[in-house]
């Protein structure tokens, strides 16, 4: 270890590192929420004081809201929102520019409200703005130094901080921005399935619904959840290739076996054609592809047991699931339990067992149900 009372770069060199520390745990995710959380507590952390605030502007008013509060009594003041130009944050936000405060119970300034509420006495306070792009997004504050008073290198380190939230933020927003495009994108793709097959209107929301709640009884993390949303959302987006023709002959159920699986081939054939062309969905392929595959080797690409994908297992069972719940050209409705006793039987021999054992105890698939009136 170094001594820093014989190394004076010591004491900057571990600052460095903090900052550096800071930085990625700052940039480190693209949650909103997370971002937040994560910045104030660094804020906390870096500028050594007792409580540290993130305030944002309210896009409506132009005023500033407690968005997260870290500290003694924090969450109260969440629910205060500064009026334009109210308190030392509003002056700030104003001014767009740091501003210390080393008496703050003598600042006219300070709104006294947030203290009353939480209980909290401010004796001192840094507070900077968080820009991005030349707009003001909100406003960083640090209060009561646990040692000493605040000075200026603790305003140039929390305005260092501060850009980088702001980068953050950005980022988080478009990202959320994109995905909720992109998921947009996704149900005109379906809308577009179901109203060239009326026999499937909903289909792909209930598969969807089924099979995360299967996932989630099997203990997927948020990932695999996300991966299983989407795929069950276009097992069938292949249908669109089929012809006007075709889906009329299948609607009236004028489709022979031998047809109907050559009608199955053709879609899983041009549901992965079609999303290969989309790189952010390539990792759904092999889900896609083999989402008609049977646990014991029958279905269209022979594979057996576990050398299906388990997404893809998944997916088969609450695809099953409901077209024994709805009425198809090739098959006729059945109740609930008749469905769910269906499945049981079929276990290891269709269907994996697990994922059937987990539909079975799903207290959410029992919710979806009553939800689809089944």
């Amino acid at each position: 270890m170094i001594d820093a009372t014989r190394n004076p770069n010591s004491s900057l060199t571990s600052q460095l590192d903090s900052v550096l520390a800071v930085s990625t745990m700052i940039m480190s995710s693209l949650e909103e929420d997370t971002v937040r959380q994560n910045a104030i507590e660094a804020t906390r952390t870096l500028i050594n004081c007792d409580a540290t605030s993130l305030l944002l502007v309210n896009e409506t008013t132009g005023g500033l809201y407690f968005d997260v509060a870290i500290g003694d009594q924090g969450e109260r003041v969440k629910t205060i929102e500064l009026a334009k130009g109210q308190g030392i944050a509003g002056w700030v936000a104003e001014h767009r520019e740091p501003v210390i405060i080393q008496d703050a119970q003598n600042d006219t300034r300070l709104f006294r409200q947030a203290d009353s509420s939480s209980g909290f006495k401010t004796r001192n306070m840094l507070c900077v703005p968080i820009m991005v792009r030349s707009k003001l997004i909100g406003v960083l504050q640090a209060l009561n130094k646990k040692q000493g008073t605040f000075n200026d290198t603790d305003s140039r380190m929390l305005a260092s901080l501060a850009a980088q939230i702001g980068v953050a933020l950005d980022n988080a927003r478009l990202y959320h921005a994109l995905n909720d495009t992109f998921h947009a994108v996704i149900q005109v793709l379906i809308e577009a399935i179901e109203k060239r097959d009326p026999n499937a209107a909903g289909h792909a929301k209930r598969v969807s619904m089924y099979s995360v709640a299967i996932g989630k009884e099997m203990g997927l993390d948020r990932a695999q959840l996300v991966n299983l949303k989407l795929a069950a959302l276009l097992h069938d987006v292949g249908m669109m290739s089929l012809s006007d023709d075709m889906l009329v002959r299948r609607r009236g159920g004028d489709v022979s076996k031998f047809r109907e699986q050559q009608i199955i081939k053709k879609h899983l054939e041009m549901g992965t054609d079609l999303l290969h062309t989309v790189k952010p969905l390539h990792h759904l392929l092999p889900i896609i592809k083999f989402h008609h595959e049977l646990y014991d080797g029958s279905g269209p690409h022979r594979l057996v047991g576990e050398k299906i994908p388990l997404l893809a297992r998944i997916i088969v069972v609450a695809d099953h699931l409901d077209a024994m719940l709805n009425d198809r050209p090739y098959g006729t409705c059945l109740g609930y339990d008749s469905a769910l006793l269906e499945l049981e039987r079929s276990a290891g021999r269709k269907f994996d067992p697990k994922v059937v054992k987990a539909l079975m105890q799903s207290k959410s698939v029992k919710m979806a149900r009553r939800f689809f009136n089944y």
